[in-house]
């Protein structure tokens, strides 16, 4: 299996190299509107912005910011296959503008816009930053009745592109093959994420580190393998430093990244040569919580009816049977950004028994 990854210098209000409805899925976290860190971006793109922020106007400033998010969406829109999927991670922000502090709920203004498309939303997934204790303190402190609740957490909206979902043709083996564990699904469908953690960033430059605002590994790479197939194509129109590629190459899907800023695109040629070693790090963790989880089961008593067809490991239910795992094994830098070789996992190729328990997110370790 192959896969390639296109890396666009360009301004993802024209995905002008992507064609009408060749993407199935969109995982992407976009500049959010109203945190002081995007300010000037959002006034490159809209010089508007800059007056209403100096002007006082918060609801102007936060409306026309939305404004430039929802041109993307358009041609997030335009790209997407009838019933793919689109993840946007995305928190809300809170800001004293005019004297007047309030929270400005980007999550709400982005659930309209995908609406307004026709798409459909699905339930949401909530997961939980790690914050400051000293941030809790805002307001009067311990006073009532001026404190103010300190946002946590951050959404990760889904929309569905049309009222059908994707089809597939009977047994598609590109389909079962990318079948996740019965626990694994458990937890990855929860509405609630209390168990992500870690970030996979390699910056060195403390500048381009505070203009990147890196989202964990875990995030798209779960979403990766909830919703798209092996060798579907995924989309991050607010590429950053990549972190949805990086997911995209260690799950076996091919990926398009669109970023404004030149300067990460370089950064990423590190981070790429260590796919492989990266992939075997995260599929080892994720057989060794999988063996981890049958002696739990065992030891109560519970049985299993089937088991993975290649792996040979008890699993709990027939669609699990023919999961199959594929390891990035090559690494080629082209013209357009990279192409990645994989080979099928067999039993004998990996040893869990170290990392039998341990989380498979907290992979690949924090860079």
């Amino acid at each position: 299996m192959e896969t390639t990854h296109r890396v666009v210098a360009g301004d993802a209000r024209s995905l002008s190299e992507v064609d009408d409805d060749s993407v199935e899925l969109v995982v992407t976290s976009p500049p959010y509107p109203m945190i002081e860190m995007w300010d000037d971006l959002f006034s490159g793109l809209d010089p508007a912005i800059k007056e209403c922020l100096a002007e006082g106007d918060g609801r102007a400033a936060f409306t026309r910011m939305h404004e430039v998010l929802n041109s993307v969406w358009e041609e997030v829109s335009r790209v997407l296959v009838d019933g793919g999927i689109a993840c946007v991670n995305v928190g809300d922000a809170t800001r004293t503008v005019d004297g007047s502090f309030r929270v400005f709920q980007n999550h709400s203004k982005i659930i309209d816009a995908f609406e307004t498309l026709g798409f459909e939303p699905l339930p949401e997934i909530l997961w939980r930053k790690p914050v400051n204790s000293g941030a809790k303190f805002m307001g009067s402190g311990m006073l009532p009745p001026n404190a103010y609740a300190t946002l946590e957490h951050e959404y990760v909206l889904v929309f569905r592109n049309g009222k059908a979902s994707r089809s597939f043709e009977p047994n598609a083996e590109h389909r079962y093959s990318a079948a996740y564990f019965w626990e694994e699904r458990n937890r990855w469908f929860s509405d609630v994420w209390t168990d992500v953690r870690g970030k996979l960033q390699a910056l060195d430059d403390s500048e381009l580190r505070a203009r990147s605002a890196a989202y964990p590994f875990e995030i798209p790479y779960r979403l990766i393998n909830m919703y798209s197939v092996y060798e579907d194509t995924v989309l991050d129109p607010f590429w950053g430093t990549g972190t949805t590629s990086l997911a995209a190459m260690v799950a076996g899907r091919h990926s398009i990244g669109y970023e404004l800023d030149s300067e990460f695109l370089g950064l990423f040629e590190e981070i790429a040569e260590d796919v492989p070693e990266y992939a075997h790090e995260v599929v080892k963790r994720r057989l060794g919580d999988h063996e981890a989880f049958v002696e739990a089961r065992a030891a109560e008593g519970k049985e299993f009816e089937y088991r993975a067809d290649r792996y040979g490991v008890p699993v709990v239910t027939k669609q699990e049977t023919r999961i199959r795992f594929y390891l990035a094994s090559a690494v080629r830098g082209t013209d357009e950004g990279y192409e990645i070789t994989y080979d099928p996992l067999e039993r004998t190729d990996i040893d869990v028994r170290d990392v039998s328990g341990r989380n498979a997110e907290t992979t690949p370790s924090d860079r």
